[in-house]
């Protein structure tokens, strides 16, 4: 099924988590970066088009400026963000380089995505930029957003830019193979649920957790990110980024992951 909805698909949404990004230090993963970027090439050059969101401005700042790793100030945390942020371009620049792509750079708040001149000046300048061979990279503006303006995490900002894009299928890739009906994590006999296509279902028959050192979304606003696009007839998988080529696994059949196909 994974591998017959990304073959069919042509507009693409792909999140990266934090978690991903990460390594076990903390430190940003520009191997996997490399390496990630160059499969999006590879899908480009079958027709794909790729919008990335990406987390990673807090590891990447911790990565550039570690002496502030223990302070939970929001002044010195959002100012953190704006360090990172241009670390983590500027990473995604150097590895989509080297398959030849260029990225730009789009960051919102939910008021962007409130206001309809905003939002037809976001959807304009993405399709200009995928129609030009160019990879539009979205993150949340984290160091002006507060909590009036913020959507909090980017399972749900890039289930908005599904939305707004007119994507016709959403992978969001964090650091768990799925959905399972209990956390993985904890009990060894939890089991993979491979298809979701009634979420009330799903929500009373598993046991939600909450989100680990890095990420900033638990399961449930993976949930809610599928239930938003569900809304408009777009699919989504959620897969776990970690693995070997972890792109053209999911496109090839060789890895896993729960696909929402809500009625």
């Amino acid at each position: 099924m994974i591998p017959t909805l990304i073959n069919d698909s042509r507009k693409i949404v792909i999140k990266i988590g934090s978690n991903t990004l990460a390594k076990e230090d903390g430190t940003i993963n520009r191997d996997f970066m490399s390496g990630f970027a160059a499969q999006c090439a590879g899908l480009i050059k079958k027709g794909k088009q790729i919008v990335l969101v990406s987390s990673g401005a807090q590891v990447a700042g911790l990565s550039t400026l570690d002496r502030w790793v223990r302070k939970r100030d929001i002044h010195y945390r959002q100012a953190l963000c704006a360090i990172g942020q241009v670390e983590l371009m500027n990473s995604w620049r150097t590895a989509f380089s080297e398959s030849n792509l260029r990225i730009g750079q789009l960051l919102l708040t939910k008021d962007d995505f409130l206001d309809g001149h905003r939002t037809l000046n976001i959807r304009n300048t993405l399709f200009t930029l995928v129609d030009e061979g160019v990879v539009p990279i979205i993150n949340e503006n984290d160091s002006v957003a507060f909590d009036e303006i913020r959507i909090g995490d980017n399972d749900n900002l890039s289930a908005l830019t599904a939305i707004l894009w007119d994507a016709d299928l959403l992978i969001l890739f964090s650091d768990v193979d799925g959905v399972f009906d209990k956390n993985p994590k904890e009990f060894r006999d939890a089991k993979l649920i491979e298809k979701v296509t009634d979420m009330s279902e799903l929500r009373n028959s598993i046991s939600i957790g909450t989100a680990n050192a890095f990420g900033s979304g638990g399961i449930n606003t993976k949930l809610e990110a599928g239930e938003k696009v569900a809304a408009y007839g777009i699919p989504m998988i959620l897969a776990n980024g970690a693995h070997q080529d972890v792109l053209e696994a999911l496109a090839n059949g060789s890895q896993s992951g729960t696909v929402f196909l809500l009625s």
